[in-house]
């Protein structure tokens, strides 16, 4: 269905370099990026521009796009959003959301990816030494940074700050001129390789999914929708909140199927039983 096809990935941000290998190799397409295409349009990580969309029509919107400018019939487009960890609140997370277009089979299909590996973080500083303290935090300079006035600032903004003369000279001027620097991670991803790693294991489960076919009318993406919980404790034989099966649904056909025991366990340790150890 994909092979020898051209793919647009929408991006401006060098993302192509992760997210090409993968659907080249897994799909057989040939993989281009649109000439001068600004995904900043939609909104920028600092601001300057809002985001009025959500993450999905976000990542759909640039999809679109490109595919328009190009011609393609095929396209890509990732967004990332940074925030506290839904279950873990004070750990930092990354998610990276990927759409797949594909115009001439009327076929879009999605991929999320949630991790706790970044280095998304900011802090108002009061002295260099604060400033040095945040970059090392941040892995700086392999990772870059952002300064600008106040945290809500939308002038006055530096971005990709990538070396050590560069961050204490755009602190010095920051500072003399309005008294107050925040300091910041840039996390766009050519500026971030903790988030392009991200963006990689998220290109990789949409991979899967794509080449994940329905037994039924043989459409891609035919994937987990749901999860049951239920799975048997293995003392006293009670239903556990763990996953007991997942339920797979075609977005073409609607076909559905149950997969038991998707983690190869038919009980769980009573360690997880609310009966056994409430």
């Amino acid at each position: 269905m994909f092979s020898g096809r051209q793919l647009v990935i929408a991006t401006q941000h060098d993302k192509e370099k992760v997210i090409a290998p993968i659907l080249e190799k897994e799909l057989g397409v040939q993989c281009l990026i649109p000439s001068g295409f600004n995904t900043d349009l939609l909104g920028t990580f600092t601001g300057e521009i809002e985001r009025n969309l959500d993450p999905l029509s976000t990542a759909r919107e640039k999809c679109l796009r490109a595919m328009e400018v190009t011609g393609c019939d095929l396209g890509v487009a990732s967004e990332g959003s940074f925030g506290p960890h839904p279950e873990m609140v004070f750990a930092p997370a990354d998610g990276e959301l990927l759409i797949f277009i594909d115009k001439k089979q009327n076929l879009e299909i999605v991929a999320r990816k949630l991790s706790t590996v970044t280095n998304f973080s900011g802090q108002q500083v009061r002295n260099e030494q604060e400033l040095m303290d945040f970059a090392r935090k941040a892995q700086f300079p392999s990772h870059a940074l952002i300064l600008r006035p106040g945290k809500n600032a939308a002038t006055d903004i530096v971005k990709g700050i990538v070396n050590e003369a560069d961050l204490r000279a755009a602190y010095d001027t920051l500072f003399a001129r309005y008294g107050s620097v925040f300091v910041e991670t840039d996390m766009r991803a050519m500026y971030n390789p903790m988030r392009m790693q991200v963006i990689e294991q998220a290109t990789q489960l949409l991979a899967a999914k794509m080449v994940s076919l329905c037994p039924k009318c043989r459409t891609p993406g035919f994937s987990v929708t749901d999860a049951k919980q239920g799975l048997p404790c293995g003392l006293c034989g009670m239903p556990t909140r763990s996953t007991l099966s997942y339920i797979y649904v075609c977005k073409h056909c609607r076909h559905e199927k149950e997969e038991q025991f998707p983690h190869g366990k038919t009980t769980e340790d009573p360690t997880y039983c609310d009966y056994c150890n409430p």
